[in-house]
Protein backbone atom coordinates (compact mmCIF):
# COMPACT_ATOMS: atom_id res chain seq x y z
CA UNK A 1 0.00 0.00 0.00
CA UNK A 2 1.12 3.06 -0.66
CA UNK A 3 0.63 6.18 1.63
CA UNK A 4 2.46 9.20 -0.33
CA UNK A 5 0.29 11.40 -1.13
CA UNK A 6 0.88 12.86 -4.58
CA UNK A 7 -0.27 16.87 -4.68
CA UNK A 8 -0.68 18.35 -8.53
CA UNK A 9 1.37 20.78 -9.58
CA UNK A 10 -0.02 24.27 -10.04
CA UNK A 11 -1.48 25.46 -13.27
CA UNK A 12 -0.92 28.45 -15.21
CA UNK A 13 -4.42 29.83 -14.74
CA UNK A 14 -3.67 32.78 -11.70
CA UNK A 15 -7.64 32.61 -11.02
CA UNK A 16 -7.55 28.71 -10.26
CA UNK A 17 -4.38 28.84 -8.18
CA UNK A 18 -6.20 31.38 -6.18
CA UNK A 19 -9.26 29.23 -5.61
CA UNK A 20 -7.07 26.75 -4.97
CA UNK A 21 -5.13 28.47 -2.61
CA UNK A 22 -8.22 29.11 -0.14
CA UNK A 23 -9.41 25.51 -0.28
CA UNK A 24 -6.24 24.17 0.32
CA UNK A 25 -5.17 26.65 3.15
CA UNK A 26 -8.57 25.57 4.38
CA UNK A 27 -7.96 21.78 4.66
CA UNK A 28 -4.53 22.16 5.89
CA UNK A 29 -4.77 25.26 8.23
CA UNK A 30 -2.19 26.73 7.03
CA UNK A 31 -0.17 28.60 4.62
CA UNK A 32 3.32 28.95 3.70
CA UNK A 33 5.89 31.38 3.44
CA UNK A 34 9.69 32.14 2.93
CA UNK A 35 11.66 33.34 5.62
CA UNK A 36 15.43 34.28 5.55
CA UNK A 37 18.37 36.02 7.19
CA UNK A 38 16.47 39.69 6.38
CA UNK A 39 13.48 38.21 7.12
CA UNK A 40 10.37 37.24 4.94
CA UNK A 41 10.59 37.39 0.96
CA UNK A 42 9.40 40.16 -0.65
CA UNK A 43 9.27 40.80 -4.50
CA UNK A 44 8.56 43.72 -6.39
CA UNK A 45 4.87 44.37 -7.75
CA UNK A 46 4.94 43.39 -11.38
CA UNK A 47 1.24 45.32 -11.65
CA UNK A 48 2.41 48.56 -9.08
CA UNK A 49 5.17 50.79 -9.11
CA UNK A 50 7.00 51.17 -5.42
CA UNK A 51 4.60 48.07 -4.03
CA UNK A 52 6.30 45.02 -2.47
CA UNK A 53 4.34 41.82 -2.95
CA UNK A 54 4.49 38.43 0.21
CA UNK A 55 4.28 35.57 -1.43
CA UNK A 56 2.76 32.72 0.00
CA UNK A 57 1.40 29.16 -1.25
CA UNK A 58 -0.37 26.82 -0.05
CA UNK A 59 1.54 23.61 -0.04
CA UNK A 60 5.04 23.93 1.61
CA UNK A 61 6.24 22.03 -1.67
CA UNK A 62 5.04 25.12 -3.72
CA UNK A 63 6.84 27.20 -1.49
CA UNK A 64 10.38 24.99 -1.10
CA UNK A 65 10.68 24.99 -4.96
CA UNK A 66 11.23 28.96 -4.94
CA UNK A 67 14.18 28.49 -2.18
CA UNK A 68 16.86 29.22 -5.31
CA UNK A 69 19.02 32.60 -6.40
CA UNK A 70 18.04 35.40 -4.63
CA UNK A 71 16.14 32.87 -2.16
CA UNK A 72 18.01 30.41 -1.82
CA UNK A 73 18.97 30.91 1.43
CA UNK A 74 15.36 30.92 2.70
CA UNK A 75 13.49 28.20 3.87
CA UNK A 76 9.24 27.29 4.22
CA UNK A 77 7.16 28.36 7.05
CA UNK A 78 4.04 27.41 8.18
CA UNK A 79 1.36 30.33 9.30
CA UNK A 80 -1.32 29.22 10.77
CA UNK A 81 -4.54 30.16 8.85
CA UNK A 82 -6.28 32.23 11.45
CA UNK A 83 -3.19 34.56 12.30
CA UNK A 84 -2.75 35.06 8.71
CA UNK A 85 -5.92 36.23 8.56
CA UNK A 86 -6.35 37.86 11.67
CA UNK A 87 -3.22 39.31 12.00
CA UNK A 88 -0.69 38.93 8.83
CA UNK A 89 -3.71 40.34 6.27
CA UNK A 90 -4.54 43.41 8.28
CA UNK A 91 -0.88 44.30 8.72
CA UNK A 92 0.04 43.60 5.15
CA UNK A 93 -2.99 46.28 4.05
CA UNK A 94 -1.41 49.02 6.63
CA UNK A 95 2.31 48.49 5.68
CA UNK A 96 0.65 48.64 1.82
CA UNK A 97 1.87 45.42 0.65
CA UNK A 98 0.57 42.90 -1.69
CA UNK A 99 0.08 38.80 -1.05
CA UNK A 100 1.52 37.11 -3.98
CA UNK A 101 -0.79 33.56 -4.25
CA UNK A 102 0.50 30.25 -5.00
CA UNK A 103 3.20 31.75 -7.68
CA UNK A 104 4.25 29.39 -10.16
CA UNK A 105 8.03 28.52 -10.79
CA UNK A 106 8.58 31.51 -12.85
CA UNK A 107 7.32 33.56 -10.18
CA UNK A 108 3.68 34.65 -12.02
CA UNK A 109 0.27 34.74 -10.35
CA UNK A 110 -1.94 36.77 -8.46
CA UNK A 111 -0.78 39.50 -6.91
CA UNK A 112 -3.63 40.76 -4.33
CA UNK A 113 -4.85 43.39 -1.91
CA UNK A 114 -4.21 41.85 1.82
CA UNK A 115 -8.27 42.82 2.63
CA UNK A 116 -9.13 41.85 -0.54
CA UNK A 117 -8.11 38.07 0.16
CA UNK A 118 -9.57 38.12 3.38
CA UNK A 119 -12.58 38.69 2.17
CA UNK A 120 -12.49 35.77 -0.53
CA UNK A 121 -11.69 33.88 2.85
CA UNK A 122 -14.77 35.11 4.71
CA UNK A 123 -16.86 34.50 1.90
CA UNK A 124 -15.38 30.51 1.01
CA UNK A 125 -16.39 30.13 5.38
CA UNK A 126 -19.15 31.17 4.81
CA UNK A 127 -18.86 33.84 7.73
Amino acid sequence: MNDTVTIEPLGDDPAENLDRFIVEAMELGCVWGLEGPDGWALSASEDHDEVDVMPFWSQESFARAHCVDDWKSYRPVAVDLMEFLEEWLPGMHDDVLLVGINWNEDLEGEEIEPLDLLEEFEMEMGE
